[in-house]
């Protein structure tokens, strides 16, 4: 099966990439930056989802399925920049939802995001719960979402949307508000602080990169035109989240605690039970697990740059 990977030379997209090409799918990258991880054999286009160009290399390529993770993916970027967030999240995923349409595609597979929800109303977040979102990050997800159903009901296309919880793990950019363990993890290498907005009490559902690669994967043959919860199904506060640094690392935490940012939620943890009966899957890595192999490879990278 031929795949195309929009976001593949990403932080998820390159997890998602790697999954393919073990299990026999033939992965081609669609991203408008230059793959620094995936080997030579993987075809990659670079290209961003918003050219009209793009329509060219699906013609070519004729793709059997989309995984669409190309995406702006930063709230307090969002909230600033709302223009740019939509065109990328709105604009972009009609782009390539017009190209699946046309040159045949049986299946596209979306990440959405937690965020399309905003505060929620009770302890574990469920597909069906109220979507209200505080930012227009979570505004551009959930509108995204809205334009696949309708593509799929007048064009027939067969989806499945991926809400995705708090991911981490490696390859994710440390210079990024939205990947805290990443920021946390180099911040900590280099013995500087660690900034904390809000008092540290606003909990996280984390779920490690390796896990929804493998969602992604599960859910290209995973029932047709269903929204799904892809997390941990665990709250983890940020306080609760330095001292899991600090007992894996043995570094003394310095932080700093500054306002809560515009557009973030106090507390988040996704219902995962949908998922785990729906596509066969669940996750494997508790977050200590996960937290070692992220800190392992910060660690590498950290002396190979000495």
């Amino acid at each position: 099966m031929k795949v195309f990977v929009t976001g593949g030379a990403g932080f998820i997209g390159s997890h998602t990439v790697d999954i393919l090409q073990q299990k026999g799918y033939q992965p081609i990258i669609i991203d408008k930056n230059k793959s620094k991880y995936a080997d030579s054999s993987i075809k990659a286009y670079q290209i961003d989802i918003c050219d009209q160009n793009l329509k060219e290399i699906f013609k070519v390529e004729l793709p059997d399925a989309v995984i669409h993770l190309a995406a702006q993916t930063s709230v307090s970027y969002s909230v600033s920049n709302p223009k740019i967030d939509g065109k990328i999240n709105i604009l972009g995923t009609i782009n390539v939802l017009e190209n699946c349409c046309k040159y045949g595609v049986k299946k596209i597979v979306f990440a959405s995001s937690a965020a399309v929800y905003g505060e929620p109303k009770q302890a574990a977040i469920e597909e069906g719960d109220t979507k209200s979102p505080l930012s227009f990050y979570g505004l551009s997800k959930l509108s995204a979402e809205d334009y696949i159903k309708l593509f799929s009901e007048q064009y027939d296309l067969s989806y499945t949307i991926l809400r995705y919880a708090n991911v981490y793990g490696m390859r994710q950019d440390t210079a990024g508000e939205g990947g805290v363990i990443a920021v946390f993890i180099n911040k900590l290498l280099h013995d500087e602080t660690l900034t904390i907005y809000g008092d540290g009490n606003q909990s996280r559902d984390f779920i490690f990169v390796k896990d929804v690669a493998a969602a992604n994967i599960a859910a290209l043959s995973s029932v047709e035109k269903s929204i799904l919860n892809i997390s941990s199904n665990t709250k983890t506060t940020i306080n609760e989240l330095t001292a899991h640094l600090h007992k894996l690392t043995h570094k003394t935490i310095k932080t700093s605690y500054k306002a809560k940012k515009e557009g973030d939620i106090t507390d988040s943890r996704l219902n995962n039970r949908r998922a785990i009966y729906t596509l066969n899957w669940q996750p494997h890595f508790s977050l200590e697990q996960g937290l070692n192999e992220t800190i392992h490879y910060h660690y590498v990278k950290k002396h190979s740059n000495l």
